[in-house]
């Protein structure tokens, strides 16, 4: 059951506590990259029958599997994985950078391009759950982008084949290439490259531990989206809130995984209690019951504070991946936070919109990290490159005070590249 607790009984940084794995995943991964790195699809294969159960005589989907995902995919599914991609789009659409070019009178010309990477690597996970909506949210914004080409990569069942509804969703977001591998080795082929998996600039989307570690390790070799651990929600909510609303929206991240944290936040003791009563209501009913229990039970929390100002205190303090504002006049209380992920604004807006269907995307900062990080968007596939023109007049103006700043910092040579054109 999950436990109430009055504000101050339990610390800040403890709310959203989870248990430290026992087994040595750095270890673990730090194997696992070395022998991809090494051998190639060799260790691919290996570990698709170690881990996945599966004998495969080809890593890459086919046009066919492809053609055989959409023939047979829900035709209902797919209008609204269609109606999904296009609210992604055009949310999306609207982060779309363009470069600058700055003149000077005195000739000199400064600018900046926008460039996006070549190749961007998507994983999208396959274990406990399949998720489409992950191949939309990280490849949409690459294609608006301009990324060239996107390879995806994805753990296949024991028959060797691909879920069908991820597949029709890599169809739909344009996705170019799409791999049977997933876990840390996912990640190493993408890093470095194999046989069949081509190397990329970047590499996005959400994992398990080890996919997580295998992301820290690579990063330098490619550039990454974020370090994501397991999901987290947390529900602002005043005392005009339906408990059986609030359970549920708890329940939809705790179902996720046994390490997820849901929390709710509220200035009622009243309401406590009522999502207290159905989070032990709902949790029966759902298929993933053992999981949803789990995470309730050892990570869930519902904290009771004196009024709604310290709730949303709270609030930024923990700086949630999803936060939602189950408040009257949620607009009001909006400039209030400062640190989070994805804000869900009043009482018809359940989390469950954003990681599927309303356009912002759901690969989202946790742990905290959202004190300093933001959302997967446009901006993690482009690259910037600064240009710099001066013509010799220019050049001349400027010589001795650039020779000066050098000297200053004991770099002589750096002055006189600039003042031997000069004559001098």
């Amino acid at each position: 059951m999950i436990r109430i607790l009055k504000y101050g009984q339990v610390k800040e940084d403890e709310i959203f506590a989870r248990v430290v794995p026992t087994v040595n995943v750095e270890a673990i991964v730090a194997e696992i990259l070395a022998n991809v790195k090494a051998n190639g699809d060799r260790a691919l294969y290996e570990y698709c029958e170690k881990f996945d159960g599966a004998t495969l005589s080809s890593l890459e989907v086919s046009p066919e599997e492809f053609d055989e995902a959409i023939a047979t995919a829900d035709p209902e599914f797919v209008r609204v994985l269609k109606a999904a991609a296009e609210n992604i789009t055009l949310f999306h659409e609207k982060q779309k950078r363009e470069g600058f070019t700055l003149k000077k009178e005195n000739g000199v010309v400064l600018g900046q391009k926008v460039i996006p990477v070549e190749k961007a690597g998507l994983y999208v996970p396959g274990g406990t759950a399949a998720y489409p909506s992950t191949v939309l949210m990280d490849s949409i914004p690459a294609k608006i982008a301009g990324v060239k080409e996107i390879v995806m990569v994805t753990p296949p069942s024991k028959d060797g084949k691909v879920n069908p509804a991820i597949l029709a969703a890599a169809k739909i977001a344009g996705v170019d290439r799409v791999f049977k591998v997933g876990g840390a080795q996912a990640v190493a082929a993408l890093a470095f490259g194999t046989q069949s998996i081509p190397k990329v600039d970047k590499i996005v989307g959400p994992g398990n531990a080890f996919v997580a570690e295998a992301k820290k390790q690579v990063f330098g070799q490619v550039s990454i989206d974020m370090i994501a651990g397991p999901s987290e929600i947390l529900v602002v909510a005043d005392k005009n809130n339906d408990p059986a609303h609030i359970a549920a929206d708890l329940l939809s991240q705790a179902e996720h995984d046994k390490l997820a944290s849901a929390v709710l936040v509220t200035d009622s003791m009243e309401l406590a209690l009522g999502v207290q009563a159905e989070l032990e209501r709902q949790i029966p009913l759902l298929p993933r019951n053992e999981i949803a229990r789990t995470s309730i039970d050892n990570h869930g929390k519902i904290i009771v504070a004196d009024d709604l100002q310290k709730v949303i205190d709270i609030a930024n303090a923990l700086a949630p991946e999803h936060l939602e504002l189950c408040v009257d006049n949620p607009f009001d209380w909006l400039e209030k936070i400062q640190h989070a992920g994805s804000v869900f604004m009043g009482r018809s807006c359940p989390e469950a919109l954003g990681d599927y269907f309303a356009g912002p995307n759901h690969t989202l900062p946790t742990s905290g990290t959202a004190r300093f990080s933001s959302p997967l968007s446009v901006d993690d596939f482009i690259k910037k490159t600064q240009f710099i023109y001066y013509p010799e007049d220019a050049l001349k103006e400027v010589a001795k005070d650039v020779a000066l700043f050098a000297k200053k910092e004991g770099l002589d040579a750096h002055g006189i590249s600039a003042t031997i054109r000069l004559g001098e």
